[in-house]
């Protein structure tokens, strides 16, 4: 079995490392939920001597550099490591006005500068890297459901708006499905991209209330950064991963995902019907 190294032990990787160590891998990883503190040299750099695999889930800082590249890449270019990943963002291709975008669009168009830079040099530092970009992220705790439940989704009145998204379960099965499949750069979303209101209405048809009411942007009174989410418009193409990696989303849609995590937290719920699929995507 393999040895990884995760800098950055936050949610997707929390999950990635629980699959792993059910297989028999031996996981590491810097953070909160970690058992290396980044900023010990000695106990980081005896921890890439061994492993076999080393993941990234750390974003760029504030000022555009990336802390893990700049603390160790050279550690991380050794040739001893067997394959390296990052785990990098779809915000990295901007606006597409609602368009289809694959690993083949243009990248650095979007707000996401910082993150277009780390993904390009990740991207470029060894033939053994592969990177990964991810859309919005949910999973158990992290969901419509959860926000709908504390009254703080929305629903915002923006005709043809989509997103993708992703289950964090379905992100570590393509993680797992990089090991063996070539390097490069992959897109890890569902197969329905969809307006956020579809969601957060099947959230609330689940949960058996009301969905919240519709608003403009300006009655949202959104944060910043949400302000930006809603500035952009894609549709994020998954069919590379699915062609080299042999990837296939166990969550092929937000109906699947948010139905599986309402049983899991309402058992009573899990024979309900899915709701009919929107035509319009994310």
């Amino acid at each position: 079995m393999g040895n990884m190294l995760i800098f950055g032990m936050g949610y997707t990787s929390q999950v990635l490392a629980q699959r792993l160590r059910a297989l028999g891998w031996t996981v590491r990883g810097t953070g909160s939920a970690g058992d290396i503190a980044f900023s010990d040299r000695a106990a980081v750099e005896a921890a890439l001597s061994s492993a076999t695999h080393v993941l990234s889930s750390v974003p760029p800082a504030r000022d555009g550099s990336d802390p893990v590249l700049e603390a160790y890449g050279a550690n991380i270019k050794e040739e001893w490591l067997e394959w390296i990943g990052y785990l990098s963002s779809t915000g990295v291709y901007g606006d597409a006005r609602g368009a289809w975008v694959d690993e083949t669009a243009p990248i650095g168009r979007g707000r996401r500068s910082a993150r277009t830079q780390a993904d390009m040099v990740w991207h470029a530092m060894s033939s053994r890297t592969r990177v990964f970009r991810l859309p919005g992220i949910y999973g158990p705790g992290r969901s419509a459901l959860d926000r709908v439940a504390e009254g703080k989704a929305h629903r915002i009145a923006i005709p043809d708006q989509v997103f993708s998204r992703v289950h964090v379960e379905d992100i570590a099965s393509g993680v797992i499905a990089g090991f063996d499949g070539p390097a490069g750069v992959y897109n890890l979303a569902d197969d329905l991209p969809c307006s956020q209101n579809d969601v957060i209405d099947e959230a609330a048809r689940l949960l058996g209330v009301a969905p919240p009411p519709m608003q403009s942007l300006e009655e949202a009174n959104l944060s910043p950064m949400a302000l930006g989410f809603y500035a952009e418009n894609r549709r994020v193409a998954n069919g590379k991963a699915k062609r080299l990696l042999g990837w296939k989303p166990a969550f092929p849609t937000y109906r699947e995902g948010l139905r599986a995590l309402s049983a899991s937290t309402r058992p009573s719920m899990a024979s309900a019907d899915p709701a009919m699929a929107s035509a319009d995507q994310r």
